[in-house]
């Protein structure tokens, strides 16, 4: 299910990353009195009464200034407008009415979203009284808070942003197992991805070119593979971020890792003559962060001669250690060589994303890794595992209750997260261990 995107815009310092970190119950986004401190978008999960959404905290709006470095911070902004469901139109109740917030109103009823008006700094009831001036933007209604100090009117905005999302813990939420498998199709331009989608679908569905950056919108569509139904959705070559056009390239690469963030499994699709670059890496890196399975897919294997799959495989193990859980395949889209692995691998990925270890059987597996191998005090102290549990699935994610989080050195981690999967497999998906002590939330 789709989670709710949010806006959070306005002019510089009126407060936007304080609100944002106030929601999110964390900081997060970086708080200061110099303006145009948030320049790029910044995604931020939130909950509220078990409801979840998505803030996108963005940099201060100036209209009509010509300035690269406001232009750039302009430009993320649109990106955000553009893919938000819901914007939070953020003014200062402290410094009053400013032309520029007449600027970034007009801006907001040509984009016809619904948009809420936030009134922050209201930390007085003289600061209510001056809030009245804002009614002169022309909306409908506002909203009165102090995002710093965390009032009642954080949480009324709380409760109108959220009135039409289901709670995370309903039934309607579960997803059905029947529902589709959605495969989002990633890569660097001119790796093959359209050609691969033509080829899966069996028709000429998106453009193909040697054009590097042909493919501009996500496409989706569904398709029947052994009875099992796949939505697969191509999407814009990602190029290293220097390279990235503002405008129209932006708003493409900016859809394309969305689809990721959305998606049950990134396939990765890499040129096979030229090898993991690092730009795959990073690519393969935002499907990591995102949570979904990931296959690595080399393209054009028809033309690699005398290179044997498991030496080719090894060499990028080695290249790319994190990325030992992916899935590997080769394959070629101009001759159709071994493009139905892409489902049936997807499917497994899915199988494994969706796989629940029973609590008593998990308790065993971290006992016994510890027990083989305890780990070394620090300053005299042990680190201790009490308890461990699987928090929930889609990724795999794990609990480990331990006496002192300062006790745990990185090592150990990837050691109990390599015992885990040795036992468990999770192929093709990340797997997440957090850890929490006593007193921990």
């Amino acid at each position: 299910m789709k989670e709710k995107l949010i806006a959070v815009v306005g002019r510089p310092n009126v407060g936007k990353s304080t609100l944002v970190n106030r929601i999110a119950g964390k900081r997060l986004s970086i708080v200061d009195d110099m303006p145009n401190i948030t320049r790029d978008r910044v995604y931020i999960d939130a909950v509220w009464q078990d409801k979840k959404f998505i803030l996108i905290d963005t940099g201060g709006i100036v209209e009509n200034n010509e300035d690269e470095f406001v232009k750039n911070i302009n430009s993320q902004v649109d990106i955000a407008l553009d893919e938000a469901d819901l914007i939070l139109f953020i003014v200062d109740a402290k410094s009053g009415l400013n032309p520029y917030d007449y600027d970034i109103a007009n801006k907001l009823r040509k984009i016809k979203k619904e948009v809420l008006l936030v009134v922050n700094k209201v930390d007085s009831i003289h600061q209510k009284d001056l809030a009245n001036e804002f009614w002169a933007l022309g909306f409908d209604d506002m909203h009165l808070l102090s995002a710093l100090h965390g009032d009642g009117g954080v949480g009324d905005l709380l409760d109108i942003i959220t009135k039409d999302i289901k709670p995370s813990n309903t039934k309607e939420t579960e997803e059905d197992e029947n529902s589709p498998i959605k495969i989002a199709i990633v890569g660097k331009p001119n790796a093959g991805k359209s050609s691969i989608l033509n080829n899966l679908l069996k028709k000429q569905r998106a453009i193909v070119s040697d054009v590097s950056g042909t493919t501009r919108d996500a496409i989706d569509e569904e398709v029947i593979f052994e009875d099992k139904i796949y939505r697969l959705v191509d999407t814009a070559g990602i190029r290293k971020k220097s390279k990235v056009d503002y405008g129209v390239e932006m708003f493409a690469v900016d859809r394309a890792i969305r689809a990721v963030r959305e998606c049950d499994v990134a396939l990765l699709v890499i040129d096979s003559s030229e090898g993991l670059s690092d730009q795959d890496k990073k690519i393969a890196s935002i499907a990591q962060e995102a949570g979904c399975g990931l296959i690595l897919a080399f393209n054009k294997w028809d033309l690699i001669k005398n290179v044997q799959t498991h030496k080719f495989e090894e060499e990028i193990e080695k290249d790319a250690p994190f990325l030992n859980f992916a899935q590997k395949i080769f394959i070629s889209a101009k001759t159709g060589q071994r493009l139905d692995s892409i489902f049936k691998t997807a499917e497994m990925i899915q199988l494994e994303r969706s796989k629940r270890i029973s609590t008593g059987l998990l308790n065993k597996v971290i006992n016994e890794a510890y027990a083989l191998n305890p780990p070394s005090s620090i300053k005299g102290k042990m680190l201790r595992i009490y308890y461990s549990t699987q928090a929930k699935t889609k990724p795999p994610t794990f609990v480990i209750f331990i006496n002192n989080k300062d006790l745990i050195q990185d090592h150990y981690k990837r050691y109990l997260l390599k015992k885990i999967r040795e036992n468990f497999g999770f192929k093709g998906t990340p797997v997440v261990v957090s850890y929490r002590q006593k007193g921990d939330k």
